[in-house]
């Protein structure tokens, strides 16, 4: 891992979303040099600024951040939050998603989430991985690995930012989904994209899986790529929950068709199975892809309990608006605080 006195560079992304409907402002411009150390005191004097106090709950982000080497195009955005700086904040990493060949950190969804979480009052960190096409060389269990990177980088500098080294949780949206769930279930230095020799933890205290992929073989995606028949299991989220994982949420859209909800059932009945602790929230309705404020008529959302044998039961906590902000918050909360 890198120095904790690396230098960043702000950039605008090519794939930024509108910034103005979202209220993010960037803490540099681009081009202009910033140090990890400096964040807290830029947001600081960037939220008491006279123009922060007119407009209705803005957030600061660092974007385009270099977080996994110097001959990696990948980069992250830091969003920072309001309000005295204090050392023990929880963070979030947030993974795009894109079916593994596409999608950027600033896209709009990434982008809603992580200042979402950011006014909540985390440290969130939005990330890029490589991608590429089922056959492309270098992406299998690279991307995975990134994802992971992207953990490592919080927990390094997480003296500078207030950041609890032991309250950070992962989060991601479709391939994003999928990947958050490999970084929070398989193990950071035995499963795919782990480093047996990183000296800095990969391990979170909770994971957001929204419409994640669980299963490539039944979304027509097959195995993952260069991976032997007896090593598929170890790409698969479902076999690798056990009892020692953290606690995951599950956000899903029942009219999704392009990750079928019947995925996230499967993953809900391994995490019974595999006694961890769990939410799963279905949105009634909903499509693919949605931010924390799913909208639509009719639209609704409740809460699913598994039996011992992982049969879905009768719902609970049911609510006609389909906003998941506060069980997202909630959850959030219990795993690594406020």
């Amino acid at each position: 891992m890198r120095s904790l006195l690396l230098i960043l560079a702000a950039v605008t992304s090519a794939f930024a979303a509108d910034l103005s409907k979202l209220r993010i402002h960037e803490l540099a411009k681009p081009g202009v040099a910033v140090e990890v150390a400096q964040v807290p005191a830029l947001a600081a004097e960037a939220y008491a600024s006279p123009h922060t106090a007119e407009m209705p709950n803005p957030v600061y982000r660092l974007s385009d951040i270099p977080f996994l080497g110097a001959d990696r195009k990948e980069k992250l955005d830091l969003y920072y939050p309001s309000g005295d700086f204090r050392p023990n904040r929880g963070a979030v990493v947030f993974i795009h998603g894109g079916g593994f060949t596409g999608g950027d950190k600033a896209e709009y969804r990434s982008a809603s989430v992580s200042a979402d979480l950011c006014r909540a009052g985390y440290v969130v960190v939005s990330c890029n991985y490589v991608l590429g096409s089922k056959t492309k060389e270098g992406v299998w269990p690279q991307n995975i690995a990134d994802c992971r990177n992207a953990v490592r980088w919080v927990r390094v500098h997480a003296k500078e930012l207030g950041v609890d080294p032991a309250r950070i949780a992962v989060a991601g949206g479709s391939a994003g989904g999928y990947l958050a769930l490999m970084v929070g279930l398989s193990d950071d230095r035995t499963g795919p994209g782990g480093d047996p020799a990183a000296k800095i933890s990969a391990k979170v205290s909770g994971v957001i899986d929204m419409y994640g992929v669980v299963n490539f073989s039944k979304h027509g995606k097959g195995d993952v790529p260069g991976v032997s028949a007896e090593a598929q299991q170890a790409y698969l989220p479902t076999y690798q929950a056990d009892m020692r994982d953290p606690p995951v949420l599950i956000l899903h859209g029942t009219a999704d068709t392009t990750v079928d909800i019947a995925q996230s059932d499967e993953l809900a009945a391994a995490l019974v199975i595999a006694k961890l602790r769990f939410d799963y929230i279905r949105v009634t309705d909903a499509p693919h892809t949605f931010d924390l404020h799913p909208k639509g008529k009719g639209w609704k959302r409740d809460r699913i309990d598994y039996d011992t044998t992982g049969v879905p039961g009768m719902g609970k906590d049911a609510s006609d608006n389909p906003d998941v902000t506060a069980p997202t918050l909630q959850f959030l909360r219990g795993v690594i605080g406020k």
